[in-house]
């Protein structure tokens, strides 16, 4: 591989877009602190956190996004939709993590979000059968399954913020799962730009995780979380609709939200509702595992999961993902009717 391919694609973009998130988020800090915009301790089950942090750290992560791509990136029709898209979610992150706006509204707007990028000529046209040949899909039903899977991916990747450092760090590997997958067909000069957009991703979440590693002094946020599986979907579909490699090395994350979807509809209460039924607030509270050793674990898993997900053929990625979906569906069943918090 040519090192100065690797430097230009991976290591430059993630430097930059490193340095832009890990100097905005003192400055993110510090405001939001000013205003007392802080989010108090335990205020909803789900919450993990004991002392007041400020939960705008959607704003330092779409600055890095933003500032790199423009000065990276050919400010084509396509970056201009991924760029709208982004900004609508990073508004409606900054909204939410002061008004706590309905989930439903949420999801509309990402939608929209999803609309723009789709609108600018980006979308899944084909997808491969995981027990062989490739499905070609229509231009209604390809636009349909892009606007879903960006809105399924931004959401259930926005669940998995549920202790300091554990998003950033998985979006980060996730993302430089993308990048090293295009990376191995840099021949093909279209797949430069997506390795930097996924390069820069990385950089911007790797920048803002020291000051979201336990002790934690700001969250992701509604924006952060969002706009991780939103550019995570992207990529996806940019990268010739690899949809099977991101639900391998994001495996944990999204078999934790369908089976919470799952849970909450069975028992009645509205899918989209958070709660403290996730997989990581029971392994913070059956294992006792404390916040730096949990996230560790979520970013290893992740890491060995993207691993797999580089060497596996289709149909293989296909095995793993129900594999995974019936492991984790096995732990928070036990979780749920074999354990017992204390």
């Amino acid at each position: 591989m040519n090192i100065s391919l690797i430097n230009d694609l991976i290591l430059g973009p993630i430097l930059l877009a490193f340095v832009i998130a890990f100097a905005a988020t003192p400055i993110t800090i510090f405001v939001y602190q000013h205003l007392r915009w802080v989010d108090p301790p335990r205020r909803r089950a789900k919450d993990t956190h004991t002392y007041p942090v400020p939960r705008g750290g959607g704003i330092p992560i779409y600055a890095s996004l933003l500032i790199s791509s423009l000065l990276l990136l050919p400010f084509d029709q396509q970056l201009k939709g991924i760029l709208a898209g982004a900004t609508v979610m990073a508004i409606m992150g900054v909204l939410d993590d002061r008004l706590d706006i309905n989930p439903y509204l949420r999801f509309g707007v990402g939608a929209f979000a999803a609309w723009l990028v789709i609108n600018s000529g980006i979308g899944i046209s084909f997808i491969t059968n995981p027990l062989g040949g490739i499905i070609v899909l229509g231009s209604i039903l390809a636009a349909v399954l892009a606007i879903f899977w960006i809105v399924f991916l931004a959401n259930t990747v926005n669940w998995a913020k549920g202790f300091d450092g554990q998003l950033p760090g998985i979006v980060a590997i996730a993302s430089l799962t993308i990048a090293l997958f295009s990376l191995r067909y840099s021949a093909d000069i279209t797949q430069w730009p997506i390795a930097i957009l996924a390069s820069i991703t990385a950089g911007a979440y790797l920048g803002f995780l020291p000051f979201n590693f336990y002790p934690q002094k700001i969250m992701p946020g509604y924006g952060g979380g969002t706009l991780a599986g939103f550019m995570l979907a992207i990529l996806t579909i940019l990268s010739t609709s690899k949809i099977l490699t991101a639900m391998v090395d994001l495996g944990i994350p999204i078999a934790d939200a369908g089976w919470s979807m799952l849970r909450r509809v069975l028992t009645g209460h509205s899918p989209v509702w958070g709660d403290r039924g996730h997989l990581h607030h029971k392994i913070l509270d059956e294992w006792k595992w404390g916040k730096r050793k949990a996230a560790i674990f979520y970013w290893l898993v992740t890491a060995l999961l993207g691993v797999l997900a580089l060497n596996l053929n289709s149909q293989q990625k296909f095995y793993t993902v129900i594999l995974l979906t019936v492991i984790i569906g096995g732990l928070l069943l036990w979780f749920n009717y074999f354990t017992k918090s204390t």
